[in-house]
């Protein structure tokens, strides 16, 4: 699915929002009176947390007003039910969310933790999907720069590609627009970048294993361009050196890259079972149901034969048959802190350029067991 789409979640539905006389500027909002009750002041400035004085300049498009204290009138009329004045609408923040895909559920599971919070802050998010169709994430940026856009935020964009160029980024940079990046670092990029500890990751899978006997362990990998993946790929290699010991060859030999899906899971799989591994790691929820299901049709059983642990715990994981073992990505906290990113860099409070490694969770559920006759 390719597309771009506003998301707004209001509970009540809009009103126009008429303004008093003796405070505001009739003439501008002739088109904006209806026959709705009149909106005060004073339950504007409440819900806003600013003065009526503040309301009124915002309002009537007029200096004095900070942008933090214009989002806050402004999210403050979505939240009591009124429209945004005509003249303000084009005004109104607009962050765009751009993501490789919507198949693969983590990524709508990121969206869902960043829209309410700009929402919140009053800004519009604007979700951009990338698809089969081809609209390229530089396409994208073109819409939403045409649109005046606030600020982008990048889920595991062409920033986590390590053989594209990113002059396109610090053109973004030296132009004044606010971004920040989610899943990928790329040198010489002066914006924050925040990320799942990929090597933490791989430790918590590979001693999961290890523990309960496993000594030939499989990783199922997408493309090796992609950051996060060198980053699997080392963690894993360091994580067997310690946890299992054996070869870097052996090591190395029980890797195989595809691509980040069902099918590239089930590819990946037939070269790892042909090595007679006995569990796999695998880089994403997806690819581990594609290796599961070539587990079956060798006829053999998952976990009994061969243990499985993902990459992600995307929504609705838990309910596969076996339930999976996976690692989870902090979703939540990495979204809240992306957000509070951007939206200090709007406010030109610069936010840290550092890249912020979040700490997965091992979620143990029932594709994973012990080896046959293991005793600890």
């Amino acid at each position: 699915m390719v597309g771009c789409w506003r998301m707004r979640s209001l509970g009540q539905s809009s009103r126009t929002v008429p303004v008093a006389p003796s405070r505001l500027q009739t003439s501008s909002y002739s088109e904006a009176v209806s026959d709705a009750p009149r909106a005060r002041l004073a339950d504007i400035a409440e819900a806003a947390g600013v003065s009526e004085a503040t309301v009124s300049r915002v309002l009537n498009d007029r200096p004095g007003a900070s942008t933090a204290s214009k989002q806050a009138v402004l999210t403050a009329l979505d939240v009591l039910g009124y429209e945004r004045p005509v003249r303000l609408r084009s005004a109104a923040g607009l962050v765009g969310l751009i993501v490789p895909e919507l198949e693969n559920p983590i990524f709508p599971a990121f969206a869902q933790v960043m829209e309410p919070l700009l929402a919140q802050s009053g800004f519009t998010p604007v979700l951009c999907t990338q698809g089969a169709s081809g609209v390229s994430e530089a396409e994208y940026v073109e819409l939403l720069l045409d649109r005046g856009v606030s600020g982008i935020i990048f889920i595991s964009g062409m920033h986590a590609d390590a053989t594209s160029d990113h002059a396109a980024y610090r053109a973004l940079i030296d132009r004044g627009l606010p971004v920040v990046f989610v899943n990928g670092f790329a040198e010489g990029i002066d914006a924050p970048f925040i990320s799942d500890d990929d090597v933490g990751a791989m430790d918590l899978a590979v001693s999961h294993l290890a523990s309960m006997g496993h000594r030939k362990i499989g990783l199922a990998l997408g493309p090796e361009r992609f950051v996060p993946v060198v980053r699997k790929r080392a963690g894993f290699i360091s994580a067997m050196q310690q946890h299992v010991g054996g070869s870097m060859h052996d090591i190395e030999a029980r890797i195989a890259h595809s691509l980040f899906s069902v099918e590239g899971g089930q590819a990946a799989a037939h070269h790892l079972l042909a090595s007679d591994v006995s569990a796999i790691v695998c880089g994403s929820d997806l690819m581990a149901l594609g290796v599961i299901r070539t587990i079956r049709q060798r006829g053999l059983r998952v976990p009994e034969d061969v243990s499985v642990v993902g990459y992600d715990d995307s929504p609705l994981i838990a309910f596969t048959d076996p339930p999976l073992t996976t690692v989870r990505q902090s979703v939540g906290a990495m979204g809240v802190t992306a957000v509070q990113s951007l939206l200090d860099e709007i406010n030109s409070r610069s936010a840290p350029r550092d890249e912020f490694l979040f700490r997965p969770e091992l979620v143990v559920r029932g594709s994973t067991a012990a080896v046959a006759d293991f005793s600890p």
